[in-house]
């Protein structure tokens, strides 16, 4: 598997992308974790790969929407995708629709409609990665600029909840933006498609999983990722993924995520 990545990284709030190709004829079967993004994956091939989640199966070009349930992409012979991830923030504005997706797979054109095909072709035709990059970021800024944004209360929430790795409390956070728990939660859930306790939970996750899968111990995982317990993680691993620890440590695409998605800072990882 060859990855791409742009250089310098997309400048856009909230949008990072990488580039996929899988050269070998082997079958491609992988398991997808978790992570606190809405992900594109726009197929390059002309339909060879196929994406099973939240009860669904689809081929071609897909978006997947938060914490989908069993996500698998499968595919034969060679073939290119590129994906790209849009925080939550990101993808209100970009898809629309994002707060629907939570949990399940749907078709790029079911979302974007008769603009799906133009976005594969576009795409389809550029010749390098770079262009590839480039062309997705002047399509994805121009969406970014043109729909509506979430409350800046709602944004701020999930900033902060990045910010501290999903370990913050709904009540503080509602304090800070100046509403009701009750407010927040429910503009929250509207907006980005699931709870600010969800998505400190997937935020916590997503943080033990890369710690998991750089050979820290459970028990040490457990205590820097903020859960009670090891028994508690093991939960949380179980419920996100269907494995245990010892499992998602071994999971073949969290193996390349440090060469697709190297670390940024701070002000390139909001949204």
């Amino acid at each position: 598997m060859d990855i791409a990545v742009p250089r310098p990284p997309a400048r856009l709030p909230g949008v990072r992308m990488a580039g996929f190709h899988h050269r070998a004829p082997a079958p491609i079967d992988i398991a997808m974790v978790a992570h606190p993004a809405v992900t594109l994956l726009i197929d390059l091939s002309g339909g060879a790969l196929g994406h099973t989640g939240g009860g669904r199966h689809e081929a071609g070009s897909v978006v997947v929407g938060l914490a989908p349930d069993g996500l698998r992409t499968t595919g034969r012979g060679a073939g290119e995708c590129l994906q790209i991830r849009l925080g939550p923030v990101a993808a209100a504005a970009v898809l629309g629709a994002s707060s629907e997706l939570t949990g399940t797979v749907a078709p790029l054109r079911d979302v974007w409609g008769r603009d799906a095909e133009r976005v594969e072709d576009v795409l389809r035709a550029a010749t390098t990665w770079d262009e590839r990059f480039s062309l997705a970021t002047r399509i994805l800024g121009r969406r970014l600029e043109a729909h509506r944004r979430v409350d800046p209360e709602v944004a701020h929430t999930w900033r902060r909840t990045l910010a501290d790795r999903g370990r913050v409390r709904v009540d503080g956070l509602a304090d800070e933006v100046g509403w009701s728990r009750q407010r927040l939660w429910s503009r929250f859930r509207a907006q980005l498609g699931v709870t600010p306790k969800r998505a400190a939970r997937l935020v916590r996750f997503d943080r033990a999983a890369h710690l998991l899968a750089a050979g820290r111990p459970a028990a040490d995982v457990a205590a820097e990722s903020g859960y009670v317990d090891q028994p508690h993680l093991h939960r949380e691993v179980r419920e996100f993924t269907g494995l245990t620890p010892a499992a998602v440590a071994a999971a073949p695409w969290l193996a390349i995520d440090d060469v697709a998605w190297p670390v940024l800072p701070p002000r390139a990882t909001r949204g």
